[in-house]
């Protein structure tokens, strides 16, 4: 308990810095098992003082309040933010940061839908449209087969491709590349599948499962209120219904992430909004195992009124994704949007995973990233000891863990020529 007693009494000494929280203490009794170690650590730490929980103090249901959560995150100082976010995460995790070896292939860039911040689609008209057919997707992914353990696959929403498509897609990858989980759809194109196959999303996602899909990614839920959705991303599913399938997806058993797309046009409120009912799904479904907040990156998508998140704003989102989603296991510093520089630093406001290999990916490059498609293990490994974290190669359902200890270098003396 030493993480949590420091985070106690951490809480008191920065009082007067986070003036909008009349001390917080971050869990919830309804789902957190280790609530009555904390609460026994906190009367050992601090005899007769009463601790807020994190979910009244920030204004969870049923005390709904939005004044307190948004002085908390707009006006906390950066560093203290980051320094309580970290004692979360090290309360669950201590040191440790994981990593995977994976590879993103996008499917396909045509789309029914025309989203204002994605630069990616593209009409089935346009010159640079394409589709993989399965043999091209299967020789894709054979470059890279004999050392990643998953796939990642989101694509835009294929007019044709319904869900006997993915299944003979998914059915051949498993057959082909059995040790290879297959992460894959985001919650619309789920929604897209069921309704050209006319089914429910429950019959789908068992039939995908059963075809070899292992998880979903979670992308697509941008930000979970339909006036800002209405706006960026007209014709999606709703957020309603992005919470409602990944409910589904957890129901059959088949793990999720959860992601929020930050800097558009939304308010703080509608951020807040949004981790809110993340964390509200959990306590009931318990199936995110990693929530991923990225920012919207400046591109030549039609979206001019976008906000732009700077550096520092990306930290304190993902400092306060950690405070506030206790319950969610694993915050995610996405280095394929933010960099490695910036995750490097995240994982000291509260991110415990850095994503994986990825080798290749579309979908954030062509919206502005410039992150380095080209690390290996090593180079991962590298970002997360300069953090001071020990890195650990993990699988992509967090059930396989290993230590990552970089092979050593040989060096080969040369003598000198006589």
């Amino acid at each position: 308990l030493g993480y949590q007693k420091r985070f106690m009494s951490r809480i008191f000494q920065l009082k007067d810095q986070l003036p909008a929280i009349d001390g917080f203490y971050p869990l919830d009794v309804a789902s957190d098992e280790a609530t009555n170690e904390f609460f026994d650590a906190f009367e050992k730490v601090h005899p007769g003082k009463k601790a807020d929980i994190l979910i009244h103090a920030i204004g969870f249901a049923p005390r709904t309040c939005f004044d307190r959560p948004i002085l908390f995150v707009e006006d906390a100082d950066i560093n203290t933010l980051g320094e309580l976010a970290n004692l979360v995460k090290q309360s669950k995790f201590g040191n440790k940061v994981y990593f995977n070896h994976n590879v993103h292939i996008n499917q396909t860039n045509i789309c029914t839908l025309a989203c204002k911040f994605c630069a990616f689609r593209r009409g089935k008209r346009a010159e640079d449209a394409y589709q993989m057919d399965i043999e091209q997707y299967l020789y894709d992914l054979s470059n890279y087969s004999e050392f990643v353990d998953e796939v990642h696959s989101v694509g835009g929403l294929h007019p044709e491709w319904d869900i006997e498509h993915y299944e003979s897609l998914f059915k051949a990858t498993k057959q082909k590349f059995p040790h290879i989980h297959i992460k894959a759809l985001t919650a619309v194109e789920i929604k897209h599948i069921a309704k050209l196959s006319n089914l429910s999303i429950e019959t789908t996602l068992q039939r995908l499962k059963d075809a070899g899909l292992g998880s979903l990614p979670g992308g697509g839920a941008e930000i979970l209120d339909d006036d800002v959705r209405k706006i960026i991303c007209n014709g999606k599913e709703s957020s309603d219904e992005y919470l409602n399938i990944h409910e589904t997806a957890h129901k059959i058993g088949m793990p999720t992430n959860c992601t929020m797309l930050f800097g558009t046009i939304e308010t703080i409120e509608q951020r807040i909004t949004h981790l809110i009912k993340l964390r509200q799904l959990q306590s009931n479904s318990n199936g995110f195992q990693c929530f991923v907040p990225y920012p919207f990156l400046p591109d030549d998508s039609r979206l001019p009124d976008a906000q732009l998140a700077t550096g520092s704003e990306v930290l304190r989102v993902i400092a306060i994704s950690r405070i506030v989603l206790t319950n969610i296991p694993h915050i995610k510093a996405y280095r394929m949007n933010i960099g490695d520089e910036l995750a490097e630093l995240a994982l000291s406001y509260g991110a415990d995973d850095i994503d994986g290999t990825v080798h290749k990916e579309s979908i954030m490059h062509l919206a502005g990233s410039t992150a380095p498609l080209n690390h290996d293990k090593r180079k991962l490994a590298k970002i997360i000891e300069n953090s001071g974290s020990i890195p650990i190669l993990r699988d992509t359902i967090y059930s396989k863990f290993e230590e990552y200890k970089p092979p050593k270098t040989v060096v080969k003396s040369v003598l000198p020529m006589a």
